[in-house]
């Protein structure tokens, strides 16, 4: 995107990296995270720079056991949150084992429950500092929550005094057709985590909580979590830039009907079992893993770029730019669909 390349070429001129530990207010980072605060619902309106969505998780942990003062982590099963240490330790049972196994011992504490499981929610308890959770399931293969999850899930983690996080690594910056997925479904967690789209093609991520939250991290210790490179002012101009061309063209608005426009084109081909989406982030099931896997041979000879899901390797991805055009929808989905026909 010229916007973002400029932006980057520009901020690049002035200044890069400055100082290790935030002794310098650096511009950059002032004016994202003034302008995302501003978009992200109320209470939350403080931002954490770091150069991942791992590191975001990782943040969003530390914060979360700091200020409740409790040890227990609770997450989803057929979550994937990053592949560093505590990153990992949420990712689900037994799905997620595989990745796991060889990396063990890892966070003590941590209990998995499944996603869109109402009666699981009384595995929370006053022992629980927080549950992490993707408000829509990426990587187990596109899973919205169920009508009344999210709302139950922030009033039993109210119940008990448990922090809600919600990772919208995937999910945010529009894919869903929302700024951010929290606001399609109607519920504010107290910590968000946000990487990938969040730095408009440079490395940046960032966990945003209300104030009184995140000053937690400020004593006992002091620098109780810091970063030399999270919120590179370079990475921040890109990231504002990108933002910026969301709100400028009216991007987000039109995600909702692009994807809409993707299951009317694709859910009548025989081949197709299923399509769950959620905005421009689409699962379309085949049903058969063997079918899948031909399915991107055939993507690879047609010129597509698809994959499966880490705990889903029965449906493909369509998770394209939030700036494809209509015409761009239509032709890719005549080509998907010969490439079904060929199955």
């Amino acid at each position: 995107n010229p916007a973002v390349v400029r932006a980057v070429q520009e901020q690049a001129a002035r200044y890069m990296h400055v100082m290790v530990y935030g002794e310098l207010v650096e511009r950059p980072q002032v004016r994202y995270a003034a302008k995302v605060a501003s978009l992200l619902p109320q209470p939350i309106d403080s931002l954490y720079f770091v150069n991942s969505g791992a590191e975001a998780v990782e943040g969003a942990l530390k914060l979360a056991k700091r200020f409740s003062g409790r040890t227990e982590l609770v997450g989803m099963r057929r979550a994937y949150h990053g592949s560093t240490h505590g990153a990992m330790s949420m990712m689900g049972t037994p799905e997620g084992e595989q990745w796991k196994a060889a990396f063990r011992p890892l966070l003590p504490d941590v209990q998995s429950i499944e996603f869109n499981d109402f009666a699981a929610l009384e595995r929370i308890t006053r022992r629980t500092a927080c549950v992490l959770a993707e408000p829509v399931q990426g990587e187990a293969g596109v899973r919205p929550p169920a009508a009344g999850y999210l709302e139950a899930l922030r009033r039993r983690c109210d119940e008990v005094g448990a922090l809600l996080i919600f990772d919208e690594i995937q999910t945010g910056m529009g894919r869903t057709g929302a700024l951010f997925a929290m606001q399609r479904y109607g519920v504010t967690p107290d910590i968000v985590c946000l990487a990938k789209a969040f730095g408009g093609g440079m490395p940046l991520g960032a966990f945003a909580a209300p104030k009184r939250i995140m000053d937690a991290l400020q004593t006992a210790p002091v620098l109780g979590h810091i970063t030399t490179f999270g919120g590179h002012p370079v990475c921040c101009a890109a990231g504002l830039a990108a933002l910026d061309y969301l709100l400028e063209h009216d991007v987000v608005a039109q995600v909702e009907r692009k994807g809409a426009l993707y299951e009317e084109l694709l859910r009548d081909h025989p081949a197709v079992r299923e399509i769950r989406r959620s905005g421009l982030l689409l699962a379309v099931e085949l049903g058969d893993s063997a079918r899948l896997y031909r399915m991107m041979e055939l993507f690879a000879e047609a010129g597509i770029m698809s994959d499966w899901f880490l705990y889903c390797d029965t449906a493909f991805r369509i998770s394209p730019p939030l700036t494809i055009s209509e015409e761009e929808v239509r032709d890719s989905a005549r080509l998907i669909r010969e490439c079904l026909d060929r199955l």
